[in-house]
C-alpha cells in the first residue's frame, strides 16, 4: 500500500504503531512485530528511497524524513501515534518527537542513539567513507549485504535471521545507501532530550558495535520519562534477533500508555 509517497505494511487494528526501519532495512525488516504485536494498527513504512516511497528531496536530510512522515501521519488520519524506531529509524522517531510532538504518543528507540558518533568531525568522515568506498571499488549492493549482515548481530544469532537482514539489505539502491549514510552522519538531537515529555522505551543489545548499549543506557538516564531495556546476547538488528522478547517489551510498554 501506498499513502503520501509512503509504502508501508500494515497489520491488525486499534492504537497505531508506526514502525522505522534501519538503514540496511526496510519495512519488512518488522515482519515479526508485524504478524504477533496484537491490539495495535501496526504500520511499518519504507523510509523515502526504499522499495517504492518517493525519493524527494533527495539526497534526504532528517528534516525531510520528519516531513515525509509528517504528511503520512496526517493522510492516514491518525491521532498521535506510537513511533517505534531501528537504528536511523529511531534517529528520525526522536527527530519527529522533537519537531512534532503533537503527532507521537510515545516514542520507542531500538538500537539507536540521540546523535552520530562524537563530537569528532573527523570519525564522521572517516565511517562514511569506508561506508562508500566498497560501492566505489565497484562492489554490489549484494555483496556488501553478504559482507556486512553478519556484522550487525550478534554471536548466536541465527544463519536464518543473518539471511534475512542480508536479503532486505540487497533490496536498497546504490542511490538510497548513498544518500541515507550522508544523512545519518548530520543527526544529533543531544542537546534536546530535556524537552522529551514523551514516555520513551530504550532497547538496545548487549553486542550492538553500532549503537553501544553504554551510550543508549546512558540516554534514558536523561530523558524524564523512559524505561531501559538490554537484550543480552543481540547486536544491531534487535527487533529480527530476539523478536519474542522485543515484542514483550514492546506490548508491556505500549500497554501502559494505551489502556
Amino acid at each position: 500500500m501506498i499513502t503520501a509517497g509512503i509504502e508501508y505494511l500494515e497489520h491488525g487494528s486499534g492504537p497505531p504503531v508506526i514502525f522505522l526501519h534501519g538503514i540496511g532495512g526496510g519495512a519488512a525488516s518488522f515482519e515479526h512485530q508485524l504478524s504477533s504485536l496484537s491490539g495495535y494498527q501496526c504500520i511499518a513504512i519504507n523510509l523515502p528511497g526504499y522499495g517504492n516511497s518517493v525519493a524527494a528531496p533527495w539526497p534526504p536530510s532528517f528534516a525531510s524524513l520528519s516531513a515525509s512522515l509528517t504528511n503520512f501521519i496526517e493522510a492516514k488520519g491518525s491521532g498521535p501515534v506510537h513511533l517505534v524506531g531501528q537504528s536511523i529509524g529511531g534517529m528520525l522517531a526522536l527527530e519527529h518527537a522533537v519537531r512534532r510532538p503533537d503527532q507521537v504518543a510515545t516514542l520507542t528507540m531500538i538500537a539507536a542513539t540521540p546523535s552520530f558518533g562524537g563530537r569528532d568531525e573527523s570519525f564522521k568522515d572517516h565511517f562514511l567513507k569506508a561506508r562508500i568506498a566498497p560501492l566505489k571499488a565497484g562492489k554490489t549492493m549484494a555483496q556488501i549485504a553478504t559482507q556486512t549482515a553478519p556484522l550487525l548481530v550478534g554471536p548466536s544469532t541465527s544463519k536464518q535471521c543473518i539471511a534475512d537482514v542480508e536479503f532486505i539489505l540487497t533490496k536498497v539502491s546504490e542511490d538510497t545507501w548513498r544518500g541515507i549514510l550522508e544523512c545519518l552522519i548530520t543527526f544529533n538531537r543531544r542537546d534536546d532530550l530535556d524537552n522529551i515529555t514523551q514516555p520513551c522505551c530504550l532497547i538496545a543489545g548487549s553486542h550492538d558495535q553500532n549503537s553501544p548499549a553504554r551510550t543508549i543506557q546512558k540516554m534514558s538516564e536523561k530523558l524524564s520519562n523512559a524505561q531501559f531495556h538490554l537484550i543480552d546476547g543481540a547486536g544491531h538488528m534487535v527487533n529480527q534477533e530476539a523478536p519474542e522478547l522485543t515484542n514483550r517489551i514492546l506490548e508491556q510498554f505500549l500497554g501502559k500508555y494505551t489502556g
